[in-house]
């Protein structure tokens, strides 16, 4: 009888426990946040990441651009994954590394500005 009652007491703290820790790990993942237009990162590696404007350096980029709405929608695409913006208005993709320059729309057209 007093082996049943330690064992249904041990289950129970192992059941707290582990939500203990579950909660844990919920509260680690809502520390990602990710703003359209503008890229905020919150984490445990947050040192390692780049924090960088996209909103303000797509904005200027796709300031002279033909069609400035498509252009910002996809800077910004391009800017929160690879974490770069090239430099001016136009040209110069290959200062943000291969990330960016290869990736393509499904129209295999270069997808960023």
């Amino acid at each position: 009888m007093v082996a049943v009652r330690v064992l249904l007491l041990l289950g129970v703290l192992l059941f707290f426990v582990a939500e203990v820790s579950s909660d844990l790990k919920k509260k680690e993942d809502a520390d990602v946040v990710v703003h359209l237009g503008q890229l905020v990162v919150r984490s445990g590696i947050r040192r390692l990441m780049q924090d960088i404007d996209c909103g303000g350096l797509c904005k200027q980029r796709c300031s002279v651009h033909s069609r400035p709405n498509l252009c910002n929608r996809a800077c910004g695409t391009c800017c929160v994954r690879c974490k770069c913006v090239p430099p001016g208005t136009s040209g110069n993709r290959d200062l943000c590394g291969s990330c960016y320059t290869d990736m393509t729309t499904h129209g295999n057209r270069t997808k960023c500005p």
